[in-house]
């Protein structure tokens, strides 16, 4: 990433939750390798949109019960003073008659990708954007479904929900003063929605700005790199968050809430892996989940894993 940067080759980017089997290669190389992209309106492929066909998508997660156990494990390290704030995910097998090529063509969202014909992203998360000299990063904690009355004033009102935003609001401005300079939030909750198959939801995000150092492109994948994971598909602090984590999920996110990028050659855009649905030996599945903190309800947070799972088209 480094070499690239500083050649300013354009390059596609895509790397694990665990900063781990990242893939980056010259863009002109990703459609060979069967990976195709669409950040925003720059692509590889303009994949030919599928017909709007009746489809089906049936949603199997798992029991209350091994949600609450693993719920349980989080609050105790929360209680205990570990974390204030723990990203807890698990994944739920889908039924439909959609192969992920069809899913990845008629999305609608901001990053799309399909991995090799294993799995399929359609997220509308920012990570970071870099234009200019400037990084600006886009964390997203919040979702509420939009068919609720009052949902924006519920969700805007919620005390967990704005505690939750400060909590990485701040881990975010943190990070990015690692790399950068005068980091300022420029924006603070502010509300975008998004249309699935099941409903319409609403999610905040917060804007978060900073000035980077002269021939910063040269550097670009050690400052990439030095802020991941994602601080809004971990918690904080982050190094015993994504401890404890492992400890309650049991199993392996892999490059789900990783995240994906394209550098142009000038300017980065880049997202965060979630709205992930991957292909198993067992079928495919689709991996969610939501911040956890000491002003949880479960059952409202089992629900939420529940309507994240979703495909975003009608």
């Amino acid at each position: 990433m480094n070499d690239f940067g500083a050649r300013r080759k354009p390059f596609v980017f895509i790397i694990g939750f665990q900063r781990d089997n990242a893939v980056v290669l010259p863009r002109e190389e990703a459609e060979q390798e069967h990976i195709f992209f669409q950040i925003h309106d720059q692509n590889n492929r303009l994949v030919a949109s599928a017909p709007n066909s009746p489809f089906y998508f049936r949603r199997l997660p798992v029991t209350y019960d091994i949600y609450f156990d693993a719920y349980q494990k989080v609050i105790k390290h929360i209680k205990a003073g570990n974390s204030y704030l723990v990203n807890l995910t698990f994944p739920t097998p889908v039924d439909t008659n959609l192969t992920l090529s069809e899913i990845y063509s008629r999305s609608r969202a901001r990053y799309k990708l399909l991995f090799k014909q294993e799995f399929v992203v359609f997220s509308p998360e920012k990570f970071v954007q870099i234009s200019h000299g400037r990084i600006s990063a886009f964390p997203m904690k919040g979702t509420i479904d939009a068919d609720l009355p009052d949902a924006e004033k519920t969700i805007l009102n919620d005390q967990k929900e704005l505690a939750e935003h400060y909590t990485i609001v701040d881990l975010i401005r943190n990070d990015l003063s690692l790399v950068a300079k005068q980091v300022r939030v420029m924006k603070f909750r502010y509300i975008e929605k998004i249309q699935t198959n099941c409903s319409s939801l609403l999610q905040i995000s917060s804007e978060i700005t900073g000035v980077l150092p002269p021939a910063y492109e040269s550097r670009i994948g050690e400052i990439i790199y030095s802020l991941l994971p994602a601080g809004s598909v971990s918690g904080a602090p982050k190094q015993k968050t994504v401890e404890i984590i492992g400890e309650a999920e049991r199993y392996n996110r892999g490059y789900y809430t990783g995240i994906m990028g394209l550098f142009d050659g000038k300017n980065l855009d880049s997202g965060v892996m979630i709205r992930f649905i991957e292909q198993t030996s067992g079928g495919l599945v689709f991996k969610s989940g939501g911040g956890i903190t000491s002003f949880s309800d479960p059952k409202m947070e089992y629900q939420e894993m529940i309507d994240k799972v979703y495909v975003p088209f009608a």
